[in-house]
Formats: structure tokens, sequence, C-alpha cells
């Protein structure tokens, strides 16, 4: 035997930072049932019924910088709090909702829904597989980032960023998940989800997927006479094929768990208050969190408890005191950021839906000073009540498209006139990209006919070829 010294480096992520994350990406009923749960384990967590006027200090806002570190950190390492000072004076300290101006129920969307959701459905699966703590966290991580369809919508680049690891770790992660059920969940595009549903039946070597990986584009635009050829495969083979590839789902979790019924409280409420837009936060109907000071005896010096009880009420301390400091910094992140949408989109709420302005979130980031990932985590599955309505957060995020009258309009009105040029077309002889993009520029809409690939790609609307149906 040999002895030796090794030097190894290993990145781990901050509990903290992926706490914070998490509570940022929660929409507010399930925040509500995460605090309810963090009340039933953790002791030293108490829900304090009684509201108090006075509103806590400031926490400071929560942002990601770029290597994945929080970059208004000014909290002491919470392994060197001193606990008998934390608990030295009669100080409350917790969460409790600010006082807000009545709201009427009625105003917001609300119905209860108990199926299971697609998150769920793969969480679950995600518990079976051998990982460990941390790459189940950047599972978790990767999860929210799949939407009802199930593809995933941020890059495997913007993740490592965000979290501060890297690429391939996220790409490792995510061929395990990829592997999950519905097949094709976990694909960025179409021809990935085509091709990953192919592999899931045995078929990487099969002319169908040759189809789906070589040509699934020229689909809309050459016959199927055209790919044989091209292929240097009979015509026969090739309208097989077809025939199997038209049994593939364009959308992985169509049907499988979308709900009707879904549950949806806004986060967030922008009420008029004379000139002025003021924006509320939602949380009238969160427990109000503060640490027990009952618990103050059991960490002052000279106390007999064992070394072991001190041990765990110096954890349950720690973790109380992060999951306070996330519900503050989330709530705080998400005002500010709805406040700079508000004064980007100040016609929209002042006038109505028409007047919807082209807006990035780069434009929003940049605004408050804070990482484009967070301002997705911010839009992405939350709702915000409006004087017109309760709008999911995102809905204000659209580029612009030039017309040829030297105006502009956003990107969401466009995808949606080329939604209705697609519901009105003939079954028999749907419209190709080619005739569509024709049609919008006949009105003037100026894009490239590649984009109109992309916007119905969006609109998870399949290719003319698909889409034809016999009389």
């Amino acid at each position: 035997m040999k002895l030796g010294l090794q030097l190894k480096l290993k990145q781990t992520l901050a509990p903290q930072l992926i706490q914070s994350l998490k509570m940022l990406q929660m929409p507010l009923l399930k925040l509500e049932q995460t605090l309810r749960h963090e009340l039933a384990i953790n002791p030293l967590l108490e829900d304090v019924e009684e509201i108090e006027v006075d509103q806590p200090e400031q926490e400071p806002e929560f942002d990601v910088a770029a290597d994945g570190q929080d970059s208004n950190q000014i909290e002491p390492p919470l392994s060197k709090v001193d606990w008998e000072d934390y608990f030295s004076n009669d100080e409350d300290y917790g969460y409790r909702i600010r006082e807000v101006k009545e709201v009427r129920e009625d105003t917001f969307l609300s119905v209860v829904s108990t199926e299971k959701t697609l998150y769920d459905h793969l969480h679950e699966q995600l518990s079976f597989l051998r990982l460990s703590e941390e790459e189940h966290q950047i599972g978790e991580y990767i999860l929210g980032n799949i939407d009802g369809s199930g593809y995933l919508v941020v890059s495997a680049a913007e993740m490592a960023k965000e979290l501060g690891i890297p690429v391939e770790k996220i790409e490792e992660i995510l061929e395990l998940i990829k592997k999950l059920d519905p097949s094709g969940v976990g694909a960025r595009n179409l021809r990935e989800s085509l091709l990953i549903q192919l592999r899931d039946r045995g078929l990487t070597n099969s002319l169908a997927y040759r189809v789906v990986e070589d040509h699934l584009y020229d689909l809309e635009k050459k016959t199927i006479m055209q790919i044989a050829k091209a292929m240097g495969v009979q015509l026969e083979k090739v309208q097989a094929a077809m025939d199997v590839i038209k049994t593939l789902s364009p959308t992985p979790a169509h049907g499988r768990f979308e709900t009707g019924a879904a549950a949806i409280i806004p986060d967030l409420i922008v009420d008029r208050i004379g000139d002025d837009f003021v924006v509320f936060h939602n949380d009238r109907s969160m427990p109000h969190l503060r640490v027990n000071p009952s618990y103050r005896s059991l960490v002052k010096r000279g106390n007999t408890s064992s070394v072991d009880t001190k041990k765990y009420i110096s954890q349950k301390l720690e973790q109380a005191r992060w999951l306070i400091n996330a519900i503050n910094q989330r709530r705080n992140t998400m005002i500010r950021v709805m406040e700079a949408i508000v004064d980007k989109q100040r016609e929209f709420f002042e006038k109505g839906a028409e007047f919807l302005r082209p807006l990035i979130m780069e434009d929003i980031a940049q605004a408050v000073n804070m990482n484009v990932a967070t301002i997705s985590r911010v839009s992405s599955g939350k709702y915000v009540q409006t004087p017109h309505g309760v709008l999911e957060i995102k809905y204000f995020f659209n580029t612009g498209i030039s017309r040829s009258d030297g105006g502009e309009m956003s990107k969401r009105h466009v995808k949606t006139q080329i939604e209705e040029i697609i519901k009105a077309e003939n079954p028999e002889k749907p419209l190709s990209d080619q005739e569509i993009y024709q049609m919008l520029q006949d009105e003037g809409i100026k894009l490239a006919r590649r984009t109109v690939t992309k916007y119905r790609e969006e609109l998870r609307i399949q290719p003319a070829r698909f889409r034809r149906r016999s009389a």
C-alpha cells in the first residue's frame, strides 16, 4: 500500500440557492402547500394567525448572477450564526403578509383540480432513479422547465449558467429524463421528440427514423416520391415509414395531463390607484411564518440539553431561516419584475389588449438588473390579476414584427393569425408554410417563410402533410 495526497475539486449546489430557485419557480398554490408541509415537519416554525400591520424590514432582492451565485448575498453563513444572540431579544423573526387593500375573490379564476400534473408524473419517476442528492436536485430543476406539452423550454446552457454547473452535467441528467414516460418528453423540438419516440419503440435503425432525422422538414415541400428518390429507397417503403411516423405524437403529453379545471390563483395583483398602477403580492392565504421563540432556552449557553438535541435544533433553525429568506426574496423579486413590466406595458394596462407592445425578457432583465433566466422563472406558470383579467405573466413578453406600412405588431398577434388561417383551411388540401407566408405578406406582415415554420411549430401544429384528412 502507498500513502499519498490527492487534490480533488468537486462542485456542489448551494442549498440556499436551490431553495430560492424552487420557491421562485412555484405558483402560489404550490408554494402554500410547501409552506404548510414545512410547518408540519419543522417544529421551530409556527404560523402566526394575527396579522401585524408593521411591515418587516425589506429583504435584499433576489437575483442569480452569471456564475450561479446570489448576487445580493449579504447574510452571514448560517453555520456561523450565533443562535443565542438571534434569540436574545423579543423581536419577531419571520415572514408576514403585507397589508393590501381588499380585492374581490370573484375576480380570480380559481377552480380546484386534483388531477396529477405532468410535473408530478415525471417527479414520481425521477425518485426511482439512482441519483445522488445533487443529481436529483438538478433533475427537479430540469422538470420545472418542461412545459405542459412535454417540451423543454430552456436550453441546457441557460440552466447550467443559472445553477453554476457544467453544461455536461445538465445534459447527462436530461438524457435520463428523456427516457421517462411519456415517450418523447424533454425534447427541445418536434424532430427530437419524434426521434425519441422511435428510439423507445426500438426503431433507431428503421427507415422511419432516417426520414425523421434527415427529411422531416422536407415533408411539406416535397412529395413522398421525391423523398424516396433522394434516399434511394422504393416508394412503397417510404410510404410504410410515413404510416409509422403518423402514429407518433407531436406533443408527448397531449391528452394525458391536460386539465380543464386547473386551479389558477394570481400571485400578483395590479390595481389602479389614482393615476398610478400599484403591484401587490397576493399572499393573504399564505401561512404567516416565524421562528418559534420558545426554543430560545435550548440554544442558550449552559443549557443542559444533549449534544444531539442542540444539533437538531440548530439544523431546524437553519432550515427555517433559509425558508423565510427564500419567501421574502421570491416576493420582492416578483414585485420588482412586475413593476418593470407595468412600466413597459403601461398602454396595455390603461387601454387594453390591442395596445400590447413588443417586449422581450432581456428588456426587463436590464431594467431590474437581473439574469434573464430569473425573469423566465418569474414569468412561467404564474399569473397576475390586472384590470383586464387574470393573465399569465409571460403573456406580456412577445417580439415585434414589422409591417409594410412601417408599423410594428406583436409576435403573439402574428401567431394568432397563423392559427386562424390553419383552422379555416380545407382539411383535404391543407396549406403549406409557403402559402401561409404568402397570405401574411398580402396582409402587409413582413417575415421570412422559415419564421412561419418556426411559429407553427411553437403552436404545436403539424406540417401540412400530417394535417391532410380524406373526405
